[in-house]
C-alpha cells in the first residue's frame, strides 16, 4: 500500500501562495489530473484513490483531458483556482460578521443564507460542496445569543461578551463551509503516541514520530475526500502540511468526509506549539484525546482541557494508547480509572446508548483496537452531526460562563410594598401630613370666623395684634427644613434602589442604582415646587350647606343681646317703662346662645375639616408620588424590564426554552 505524503521534487515545482508560504501543487490542487509518472510509481494524485478503484474509472475522462497539458500549465491553473477561492472566502468573511439586535439579525440572515448557498459555477472539474445546515433549535439558540449580546452591550464590558461573540463568529464561519466533512483533531501529551495513531488511521506514515521531544512541531492535515480545502484554510494549515491517504476503497469509504488533524503536544515546552493546540481546538468539530498509561491522570490535561471541555463530551474521543505496554488485566484497571477521572471532570461517557464521550483502549504500534476506533470514527463522521453538536456545546459553554451576570437564583424586582414606602418617604419629605393638618386648621378657622360670636372674634383679633408671642414654640428656619427634606429624599432614593437591585447580578444591580441616582437629580427641587404650589392655593375652603343657617342663628343671638341691652338702657334712661324681666331674658338668651351656637358649629365642622385636610394631604402625596415615579421608579422599572428581557434570552440560549 502506497501513499502520497509529499510532492515529488523532480517533477513538481513549489509555488508561493498569497501568504508567502511554499505550497505544493499536489497539496493545493485537489482536483488536478495525476501525471503519468505518478501512476507508474503507484502514487495517485490528491483527488484519486488506489489504482483500479471505482473513483479512478469514474474520473478517467477528466484525467484524459488533463494529460495533454504540461505539469507547469496544470500547476498554474490549480494555483489560480486556489487564489480565486481564497478571495471569495475573504470577501465572505468580511460580510458575515456577527451583530447584535433583532433588526441586525433579520438583515444579516439573508446575507448568511446567500453566503451559505453552494457555488454552482466555477472551473471545470471543481466539486460543489453543500454547506453546513443548523436545525431550528440551534438556530433559535444562536439568535437568542445574538439578541443577548445586543441587549447587554451597554451593560456589560467587552471582555465579558468576548467569548459569546467568538462563538457567534465561529458559528457563522462554520456554517458557510462544508457540511459533508468533519474536522477531527488528535491531541495529546508528549510521548502519548498521537502521531503513531494518526499514521495508523491514515494507513501510511504521514506524521513524523520518534523519541525526540517534541516531535510534532506544526499541525498536519489529512483529508479523506475532496472539498475540504476551505475547512483546512480556516485552521491556518499551509498547503505543504496537507496530505491525502491512499487506502483500499472500503477503508476510504468508511472514513469519507473525515479531515484528521495531528496537533503538537499540548504540554510542549515550546510556547508556539501550545498556541497551535489551543487555537485549533477552538475550531475543530471533534477531538480525539490520546493518553498513555503513564500520563492519563496528568493534572494539566484534566484541569486545562478536559474539565473546561466537559460540555463537549458528545464530540470527544478519549483513547488509551500503548496498551501493549500493560500486562494482563492492567488495561481494564487503567481504563476503569480513566473513566473515573473523566466522571470527576464532569464528562459524560457514551455508554449504554447514552450521549457522551467515547472511551477506547488501543495500541497504535501493534494495531490492536485501531479497527474499533476506525469503525467508531467512521460512524461518527457518517452521521454528519459533529459540527452542529460542537457549535451547540460552544453555545452552552458560553452561556455557562455568562451565568453569573444573568442568573443568581434569587427573586428579583421591585415589590409594591417598596413602591408605597418610597412614595410615603417622599410625601414626608414634602410635608404632606403637615400640609393636611394646615388645611384642616384653615377650614376650622374659616368656620370659627363664620359661626363665632362677634365679641370673641374681636377679642382674639386684639390679642393677636397686641399680645406678645409668649409660650409659643420657635419656628424652624427655612434652611434647616430644606436640608432635612433633601436628606429624606436622598435616603428614600437609596432605599428604593437597594431594594430594586437586591438579587440582581452585579452589572445589572449597578445599572439599577445608577438609574435611580440619575433620576433623583433635581427631585428635591421638584418636590419643593409642589409644596409651594400646595401652600399657595388660592380661595377659601368650601363651606357646607348648614353654614348660612348657623350664621343666621349667630346673628340672631347677637341681635338679641343688642335688643336686650338697648332695652335696659332705655329703662335706665326713663324712656321705657321699667320691666327688667324681658330685656334680661333677651340678653341672657343672646349671651348664652352665641357661644352655644359657636360650640355646636365647631363640633359639626370637625368632620368636614378633617376630610378637607385629608383630601389636601392625599393630593400632595399623589403629586409627590407621581414626581418620584416619573423620575426614579420608571427608570428603575425600565432597567428591571431590560434585565427580564435578557434573562429570557439567556434561558433560550441555554436551550431550556423561554422562561
Amino acid at each position: 500500500m502506497a501513499a502520497v505524503t509529499d510532492h515529488d521534487p523532480t517533477e513538481h515545482a513549489d509555488h508561493t501562495d498569497d501568504t508567502g508560504e511554499a505550497v505544493s501543487i499536489d497539496d493545493r490542487s485537489e482536483n488536478r489530473a495525476p501525471e503519468e509518472g505518478d501512476r507508474e510509481n503507484g502514487l495517485p494524485g490528491d483527488g484519486d484513490s488506489a489504482a483500479g478503484s471505482p473513483a479512478e474509472d469514474a474520473s478517467s475522462g477528466e484525467r484524459g483531458a488533463g494529460e495533454g497539458k504540461r505539469p507547469q500549465e496544470r500547476a498554474s491553473e490549480g494555483h489560480a483556482r486556489v487564489r480565486a477561492e481564497d478571495d471569495r472566502s475573504r470577501r465572505t468573511d468580511s460580510a458575515d460578521v456577527w451583530d447584535d439586535g433583532l433588526i441586525a439579525r433579520r438583515v444579516t440572515e439573508g446575507a448568511a443564507e446567500q453566503a451559505a448557498a453552494p457555488e454552482t459555477t466555477g472551473a471545470p472539474g471543481t466539486h460543489a460542496v453543500a454547506p453546513l445546515a443548523y436545525d431550528g433549535h440551534l438556530r433559535s439558540r444562536l439568535d437568542a445569543l445574538r439578541e443577548l449580546v445586543g441587549l447587554s452591550r451597554t451593560r456589560l464590558d467587552s471582555r465579558t461578551l468576548a467569548e459569546a461573540g467568538r462563538v457567534l463568529d465561529e458559528a457563522v464561519a462554520r456554517r458557510r463551509l462544508s457540511g459533508q466533512h468533519t474536522v477531527v483533531a488528535i491531541a495529546g501529551a508528549t510521548g502519548s503516541g498521537k502521531s503513531q495513531l494518526f499514521n495508523a488511521l491514515a494507513g501510511v506514515t504521514i506524521s513524523e514520530s520518534g523519541v525526540r521531544r517534541p516531535t510534532t512541531a506544526a499541525p498536519i492535515a489529512c483529508s479523506w475526500s475532496d472539498g475540504a480545502a476551505s475547512l483546512i484554510d480556516r485552521l491556518g494549515i499551509p498547503g505543504r502540511l496537507r496530505r491525502r491517504p491512499v487506502q483500499s476503497p472500503e477503508a476510504e469509504a468508511q472514513l469519507r468526509g473525515l479531515v484528521l488533524i495531528d496537533l503538537p503536544d499540548h504540554d510542549s515546552a515550546a510556547v508556539q506549539h501550545r498556541e497551535h493546540v489551543d487555537r485549533i481546538l477552538a475550531l475543530v468539530d471533534a477531538v480525539i484525546w490520546v493518553v498513555d498509561p503513564e500520563k492519563y491522570a496528568d493534572a494539566v490535561l484534566h484541569e486545562r482541557y478536559l474539565r473546561p471541555m466537559a460540555g463537549h463530551a458528545e464530540v470527544m474521543f478519549v483513547v488509551l494508547n500503548q496498551i501493549d505496554r500493560l500486562p494482563g488485566e492492567a488495561t481494564e484497571l487503567v481504563l476503569d480509572d480513566l473513566r473515573r477521572l473523566l466522571d470527576e471532570d464532569g464528562i459524560a461517557l457514551g455508554e449504554y446508548g447514552e450521549p457522551g464521550a467515547t472511551v477506547l483502549a488501543l495500541s497504535a504500534l501493534t494495531g490492536d483496537g485501531v479497527g474499533e476506533l476506525r469503525e467508531a470514527l467512521g460512524q461518527f463522521v457518517a452521521e454528519r452531526g459533529a459540527p452542529a453538536r460542537r457549535i451547540s456545546a460552544d453555545v452552552q459553554a458560553a452561556a455557562w460562563r455568562l451565568r453569573p451576570v444573568y442568573a443568581t437564583g434569587r427573586r428579583t424586582g421591585l415589590s409594591e410594598e417598596a413602591r408605597e414606602e418610597f412614595s410615603a418617604r417622599l410625601a414626608d419629605a414634602v410635608g404632606a401630613t403637615a400640609a393636611g393638618e394646615a388645611a384642616e386648621r384653615a377650614w376650622m378657622r374659616n368656620a370659627n370666623r363664620a359661626c363665632g360670636t362677634p365679641w370673641l372674634r374681636l377679642w382674639r383679633w386684639c390679642q393677636d395684634r397686641s399680645g406678645p408671642p409668649t409660650g409659643r414654640l420657635p419656628l424652624r428656619a427655612q434652611a434647616d427644613e430644606e436640608t432635612t427634606a433633601r436628606q429624606r429624599v436622598e435616603q428614600a432614593v437609596r432605599t428604593v434602589s437597594d431594594r430594586a437591585s437586591a438579587g440582581l447580578p452585579v452589572p445589572w444591580a449597578q445599572a439599577v442604582r445608577e438609574a435611580a441616582v440619575r433620576g433623583s437629580q433635581g427631585l428635591p427641587e421638584a418636590l419643593d415646587e409642589l409644596a409651594a404650589r400646595a401652600g399657595s392655593s388660592p380661595g377659601r375652603p368650601p363651606r357646607p350647606g348648614w353654614w348660612p343657617a348657623a350664621v343666621l342663628t349667630q346673628a340672631s343671638m347677637t341681635l338679641l343681646q343688642i335688643v336686650g341691652g338697648l332695652w335696659l338702657v332705655g329703662q335706665i334712661a326713663g324712656i321705657m317703662a321699667p320691666n327688667l324681666g324681658v330685656p334680661v331674658l333677651l340678653m341672657l338668651a343672646g349671651i348664652v346662645g352665641g357661644p352655644l351656637v359657636e360650640w355646636s358649629c365647631r363640633m359639626a365642622a370637625r368632620g368636614p375639616a378633617r376630610r378637607y385636610g385629608q383630601e389636601a394631604e392625599r393630593r400632595l402625596r399623589e403629586a409627590a408620588a407621581a414626581c418620584g415615579r416619573g423620575r426614579v421608579l420608571d427608570p428603575v422599572a425600565a432597567e428591571l424590564l431590560r434585565y427580564r428581557e435578557v434573562r429570557e434570552q439567556y434561558v433560550r440560549v441555554t436551550g431550556v426554552g423561554a422562561g
